[in-house]
């Protein structure tokens, strides 16, 4: 009843495909990866049954040069959950096992892949993984986040926030804030620009490229491109967010204020003009993008307080697992992922150092 077909589809067909699935997301789009990566180091697999497409999968392939050892990566995939169709976990299995049939057995490449699922899903999938042989990253810490439930009423979300939460969303009602969005470049520029305002301001170390998503933005589909929504105080750009609204489950992907935003409370008054348009439009589920207490105390509390105590779940993701027929290949990308790892230790242990010698400076100055 399965047939695979691999590397058979264009751009413009894939991106129309991920729009048969609720589980589609930015990251299995052929732009994420192109712009990224580049065209030659992506690859495509659908997976049909009776001759209709039931699940597909983006794959980035990297190669030692000259050699057939490498690792095929499937991120936030494969996507499987068709929106004409309930949840079958068997398409998952044939899903999964496609990848490892071509990608490790006929490639030789050592498989990983990091599904949308999370671990109050663990009875179901793990054994499901297990079976067709794919087994945990041991070295990887699950990622946490934060899932609102749209399917209340919006005087149900809004109740359910917590009261400090509630409480801010208020005075930034009566702060007189202008919200601006849109999609094109111009909305870009004026994000990046409080996005380098907030890391300077709380002396992170930039967690994304913005540029190559600000590259990305341009190369989508319009269906596809991110919303930027931007908050204004007296006509100045005090608060932004850019949130992807692909599948049924849109994810807040950056957020951004200076002080004057701080002051103006627009971040909430930003997530809640999203929430009333998520609700017009239908999505299922806000997918808040990653939580940690411990590195981001402040954005933890923020989008807690969004969640509260009945509108959403706190959870980890299920993981990243891995299968690898060829031994060589997963030794050498082993090898490699422990270098990389040791040498982005000592950078961020120069960048801290750095960031403290300022700091230092900076005090002595004022005194």
């Amino acid at each position: 009843m399965y047939s695979v077909e691999v590397d058979a589809v264009d751009k413009e067909t894939w991106h129309k495909k991920i729009d048969s699935f609720n589980d589609g997301n930015i990251y299995q789009t052929w732009s994420y990866d192109q712009i990224r990566f580049g065209n030659k180091k992506i690859s495509h697999m659908i997976l049909k049954k009776n001759g209709e497409m039931v699940a597909a999968a983006q794959v980035r392939i990297v190669r030692i040069p000259f050699t057939s050892i490498g690792i095929a990566y499937v991120f936030w995939g494969p996507i499987w959950q068709r929106k004409d169709s309930e949840i079958n976990p068997e398409v998952f299995v044939h899903a999964i096992r496609a990848l490892k049939n071509e990608y490790a057995k006929r490639r030789g490449l050592l498989v990983r892949i990091y599904p949308v699922l999370f671990e109050d899903e663990s009875d179901i999938y793990l054994p499901l993984l297990n079976q067709e042989g794919y087994r945990p990253v041991d070295a990887e810490q699950p990622s946490r986040t934060l899932i609102m439930d749209l399917s209340h009423s919006l005087d149900e979300l809004r109740k359910g926030f917590n009261a400090k939460w509630r409480g801010h969303l208020s005075k930034a009602e009566r702060n007189k804030l202008e919200i601006i969005e849109g999609s094109d470049d111009t909305f870009f520029e004026m994000f990046i620009s409080l996005y380098k305002e907030l890391l300077e301001r709380k002396k992170f170390a930039v967690p994304n490229d913005i540029n190559e998503f600000r590259l990305i933005q341009k190369d989508l589909p319009e269906h596809y491109k991110v919303k930027i929504i931007i908050c204004l105080y007296e006509e100045k750009p005090c608060v932004g967010a850019i949130m992807v609204t692909i599948g049924q489950t849109a994810i807040y992907l950056f957020g951004a204020s200076n002080d004057l935003g701080m002051k103006s409370n627009g971040a909430y008054l930003i997530q809640w003009k999203f929430i009333e348009w998520l609700k017009a439009n239908n999505f299922k589920f806000y997918n808040l993008h990653g939580i940690n207490p411990v590195t981001n105390p402040g954005g933890y509390i923020f989008k807690s307080g969004m969640c509260g105590e009945k509108n959403g779940r706190d959870l980890f993701f299920l993981g990243k697992f891995e299968v690898c027929n060829n031994k060589l290949s997963e030794i050498t990308i082993k090898y490699g992922e422990s270098l990389l790892a040791y040498i982005k230790k000592r950078k961020d242990a120069v960048h801290k150092t750095y960031l403290n010698y300022k700091k230092r400076n900076s005090s002595l100055k004022d005194a």
